[in-house]
């Protein structure tokens, strides 16, 4: 399926139903459920509701995967619930870079497979989340892009790649990205609702949270009426309009203007400055007159730039710049008053850009 047949990224409905207690996706699967959700499931069952915070302990606390092994509960009952989904996937790979930096592939109930990856420090635990399986944005330098869309993820699959991480690390997971695979904004239902879980349910901050994506008419402006305090990610990766749309087939839809004064909307109305993702490709939109070009887009903006040099991949042969031409874009922008830090690259020296791993795997090791 192509990105064009599967999905129209300035059309879906998905990213107009921002309300996620409008939009709660039905338990079973349990996993992603509140407090009260599973405590109205249990008594649904003719169950006490003390048994949903059993319930909910042994989901976020204990990491529970079948609900015939939750020892409290009464024997028949458990019987009973054998066949009830909880929402976890299978590891269907695991890689581990010396940098300590471990990618997961996820094989979930339909047998799709997810990317997903854990990033220690010796003061906090990372994990990249991905939010659909493949992505439609079809951005010309990305992996998952050149796979194609097969389809959203919901709320379980979304918070049970955070409680993988959590339990391979055995130590706790303290903040998320939804940088992996897909655009999230296109699945927006399932990322509030994941949002909340992990926040309430599995007690990750909202500051602690960044969701990115790279731009859909509207959609920002929309997630920003949630005043949540989590982080905005925008991949902007171009610093004119020309560019972006060669990069970015979806931006032919979102003029760069617009899209700037979405963000400074979304700022005015959450309080919460925006980052601007940007890939560093070496001798296409790193040059002084780049950057000097967004140093003009941001002027006094209440943001922060994220340069990205980037990881190469076998479908294109963009190039990463060099650290000179790196380092003399980030002092073009620091003389220009704009908050700016280069990413540190983790993770595999294969297969490290975001969709490598399952595009090389998944065939391999079906």
């Amino acid at each position: 399926m192509s990105a064009v047949d599967s999905i129209d990224p300035v059309q879906s409905a998905e990213g107009d139903r921002l309300n996620p207690a409008q939009a709660v996706s039905p338990i079973p699967p349990l996993l992603g459920a509140s407090l009260a959700e599973l405590t109205d499931w249990v008594q649904q069952q003719q169950q006490p509701a003390y048994r949903g915070k059993q319930l909910h302990q042994w989901l976020y606390q204990q990491g529970g995967r079948s609900l015939a092994d939750i020892s409290v509960f009464p024997k028949q009952w458990r019987a009973n619930l054998a066949d009830v989904p909880v929402g976890r996937s299978t590891l269907h790979y695991r890689s581990e870079a010396p940098d300590g930096t471990v990618k997961f592939l996820l094989r979930l109930a339909d047998g799709q497979i997810i990317e997903t990856v854990g990033i220690p420090t010796d003061k906090r635990l990372t994990v990249c989340v991905s939010s659909q399986v493949g992505c439609p944005m079809a951005c010309d330098f990305c992996a998952t892009g050149k796979g194609g869309f097969t389809r959203n993820l919901g709320r379980h699959e979304i918070v049970d790649q955070v409680l993988t991480v959590q339990e391979d690390f055995q130590r706790r997971v303290s903040n998320i990205v939804f940088m992996g695979m897909g655009e999230p904004l296109l699945n927006t239902d399932s990322v509030l609702a994941s949002v909340r879980s992990l926040n309430e349910d599995v007690g990750i901050g909202q500051r602690s949270i960044t969701i990115s994506t790279v731009g859909i008419p509207g959609h920002i402006r929309r997630l920003a009426q949630h005043q949540l305090q989590v982080t905005l990610a925008v991949s902007l990766h171009a610093s004119n309009q020309a560019l972006r749309e060669q990069l970015i087939p979806s931006a032919h839809h979102y003029p760069l203007t617009a899209l700037l004064e979405e963000c400074r909307e979304y700022v005015q109305i959450t309080g919460r400055r925006v980052s601007f993702e940007y890939i560093l490709l070496g001798g296409l939109n790193d040059r002084p007159e780049h950057a000097n070009q967004l140093t003009e887009h941001l002027r006094g903006f209440q943001s922060h730039v994220n340069l990205i040099p980037y990881n190469p991949i076998q479908e294109v042969d963009y190039q990463r710049p060099d650290s000179k031409r790196i380092q003399t874009f980030v002092e073009a922008l620091k003389a220009k008053h704009i908050a700016v830090s280069v990413r540190q690259s983790r993770g595999l020296a294969a297969d490290a850009a975001c969709g490598q791993l399952r595009a090389s795997k998944v065939g391999a090791i079906a």
